[in-house]
């Protein structure tokens, strides 16, 4: 390497290593979603301890993300089996009223119920699907009890 390359390189060395220097001390004024108690626990569970505040924020937040994308993918798939399962209901709804000729009731029902439906409600088959996603395997019993 020439003089102008070895420069360069240790430019954009310096460059990264000051980045991560910052980032590392915003870790500092970070509260994190995640507890520092709590990502402590698991880590010494784990085997794992280290002294350093910043080292356990930054896995409170790399966890977070990855809550994050899980929550989100099963969002998304909620919202596919929604759309799914209106459309089938169209369908149908559609078919019984050429049937059975009773338009003005059903158009009616169809109002009411869309002004009703309107929360998602996710299930375990969402998350498990979101996990698998990620190569995670969730093993539950159909039969669960649910806590509310």
């Amino acid at each position: 390497m020439n003089q102008n390359q070895q420069q360069q390189s240790s430019d954009g060395r310096h460059d990264d290593d000051a980045a991560h220097s910052d980032f590392l001390a915003s870790l500092m004024d970070y509260t994190p979603t995640i507890p520092d108690e709590l990502v402590e626990h698991y880590l010494a569970k784990s085997g794992f301890q280290c002294p350093d505040v910043r080292l356990i924020r930054l896995v409170a937040v790399a966890t977070q993300k990855f809550v994050s994308e899980v929550a989100s993918d099963a969002l998304q798939i909620r919202l596919v089996a929604v759309a799914t399962q209106k459309f089938v209901s169209e369908v149908a709804s559609d078919a019984l009223q050429q049937c059975k000729a009773r338009q003005a009731a059903v158009v009616k029902d169809k109002r009411d119920k869309q002004q009703k439906d309107k929360r998602l409600i996710f299930t375990m088959e969402d998350l498990s699907r979101s996990l698998r996603e990620v190569s995670i395997e969730v093993f539950y019993d159909i039969y669960m009890p649910v806590l509310l």
